[in-house]
């Protein structure tokens, strides 16, 4: 383990090159970029794309002369303007001479603040092209409307400067350590998680850490299970907290909402925004029709995220609280969900899977997929433990009944002759060698054969074994795509899943080794990316960057290689 003193702020600031990580404050909506030699500055908003919520396009430090200094260095706490100050040589013209300096700060989350070195001035160019330049002074304060108008006051940057440094401080301090190994990454992940906390004000003071403040400003619910797995090791609290959200609004039959934001939830398919519906009916979708709206939901991981953060720190009271919520969700699926009332439930949208541009969905729907029958057992199994330990009065037995009914039912999308699950849409036979086939894993009860065969497919490189990890579509079926969204590049979640599911089959040593590939694999492609190329290992052209369950299960799988 490495030294307690060590700089993990200083670690995670090697990796904001204000390309692929913005700077940003925790509970901020505002990202500054990198822009030339100098920076732009955008909001971070629900459903709206990045270029959309331009602040200011070019901020720029100037010298007395009129040159501008560049960006020379960022950490979380500031980014630093002018080349480093180093001792000039006593024999060469202007010993003893230093670069001017300049430090860009938060005064607050809605306000940027900036101050250097006297006679620096800074240049500002809005968005509709008008410049003007201001002397710094003290320190000036950019403050960011609700409108994304700026303006520019003066202000204390020193005081700004030690209250960012302070959030920064506060926050890396809860920062998990690990193998020396892996100690950077975890560190830019753990700025990852603290950079993308939002406020939704509709929640009153609520912190909820979104997949990214760059297009993904919302609590999605299997993102929010994910990040809490991974924040759990550092600040439990807040890991509770995203748990708490994801769970607040339950439709009035026990279904949980897709996603929770800032202007109400993500329910039915009648919340989503029109042009969702209208690409949807371009496609030929039969679920597109607004006038037969499909519940919107994530798959049923709630209890093992529940489970996991109270492994870390037991909560009886809120425990208690969250299982009522989890139960009538679990109900949900074979009540609401069971669609072909054959008694395994379906997803009746793809954004449901989680994995909505899987080929499983090129199909008809609804989909009966082997990943649903293998989280819905897996919960039922989960609240039977849960039920026993926090409600003993509970009769718990109906849950594992459930579960053993469902796993009958599941071993019927069984192939014996293909070797591997099938999944099924609206009835038709799907044969897409998917890693939704692999998930059954994780109920670790499956008969020994079929285990070893899904076994041999983690390990085959015709299908699962690529260079840098497990990729979501066998890399020998016909839909195999490097780089298209959940058809073939490698997501951090379904590796962490398919490994706890090797686990959980009595295959430890492979579940470490996919566990090893899969850390190695975010270290190589340089941070947390949505999703990863299969060959190259680096960022799918389309991934987002900075993302936050790939962070926090970076940050799982650290600690989990590190006992």
């Amino acid at each position: 383990m490495m030294a307690d003193d060590l700089d993990l702020a200083g670690l995670a600031g090697r990796h904001l090159d204000l390309i692929t990580a913005p700077f940003t404050l925790p509970r901020s909506r505002v990202l500054v970029f990198g822009e030339g030699d100098g920076v732009r500055v955008h909001t971070s908003e629900y459903e709206r794309r990045l270029s959309e919520c331009r602040v200011l396009d070019l901020v720029e430090v100037l010298d007395a002369d009129g040159a501008v200094l560049p960006v020379a260095d960022v950490r979380p706490e500031r980014i630093a303007f002018g080349a480093p100050r180093l001792a000039t040589p006593a024999h060469e013209p202007g010993a003893g001479a230093e670069t001017q300096r300049a430090t860009l700060t938060f005064a607050d989350p809605a306000t940027l603040s900036i101050g250097g070195d006297p006679g620096l001035r800074v240049r500002l160019t809005r968005p509709d092209g008008r410049s003007e330049e201001h002397a710094l002074g003290e320190g000036l304060r950019l403050r960011v409307a609700p409108d994304r108008s700026v303006t520019v006051e003066s202000g204390d940057h020193r005081a700004a400067l030690a209250a960012t440094a302070h959030v920064w401080d506060d926050w890396f301090a809860r920062c998990p350590r690990v193998r020396d190994d892996l100690q950077e990454m975890t560190a830019f992940c753990w700025w990852v998680l603290g950079a993308n906390i939002v406020e939704l004000p509709s929640l009153g003071d609520a912190r909820a850490i979104v997949p990214s403040k760059i297009g993904y400003v919302g609590l999605w619910q299997w993102d929010a299970y994910f990040i809490a797995v991974g924040l759990r090791h550092g600040d439990p609290a807040l890991a509770r907290e995203q748990l708490d959200i994801a769970f607040r609004f339950p439709q009035p039959d026990g279904q949980l909402p897709d996603v929770v934001h800032e202007e109400g939830v993500l329910a039915t398919s009648d919340d989503l925004p029109e042009s969702d519906r209208a690409n949807l009916r371009r496609a030929g979708s039969q679920i597109a029709d607004p006038t037969a709206p499909v519940p919107l939901t994530k798959p049923p991981l709630a209890a093992w995220a529940l489970r996991a953060v109270l492994e870390v720190e037991d909560a009886p009271d809120w425990a208690r609280r969250q299982l009522a919520t989890v139960v009538r969700s679990q109900d949900w699926w074979f009540a609401g969900s069971d669609l072909d009332h054959d008694g395994m439930p379906e997803y009746g949208h793809p954004y449901s899977s989680g994995l909505d541009d899987s080929p499983i969905f090129d199909g008809p729907l609804p989909t009966a997929a082997p990943d649903l029958g293998a989280y819905l057992v897996r919960q039922d199994r989960e609240l039977a433990d849960l039920l026993s330990r926090y409600e003993p009065g509970a009769d718990a037995s109906r849950f594992r009944e459930r579960a053993e009914a469902t796993q009958e039912l599941l071993l019927r999308m069984w192939d014996p002759e293909r070797g591997r699950f099938l999944a099924f849409g609206g009835g038709e036979t799907l044969t897409s060698d998917t890693v939704v086939g692999l998930m059954p894993l994780l109920t670790g009860t499956l008969p020994e054969q079929i285990a070893g065969a899904l076994r041999a497919a983690v390990d085959d490189p015709e299908r699962f074994a690529l260079p840098w990890g497990l990729p979501t579509v066998a890399a020998s079926d016909p839909d195999f795509s490097e780089e298209r969204m959940w058809r073939g590049p490698v997501w951090v979640n379904t590796a962490a899943l398919v490994a706890e599911g090797l686990e959980a089959s009595g295959f430890a040593e492979r579940a470490r080794q996919l566990r090893e590939q899969t850390v190695a694999l975010v270290i190589h492609g340089g941070g947390p990316h949505e999703y990863f190329h299969p060959r190259t290992g680096q960022k799918a052209r389309t991934a987002t960057i900075a993302f936050g369950w790939s962070a926090a299960l970076f940050i799982d799988l650290a600690v989990t290689l590190s006992r």
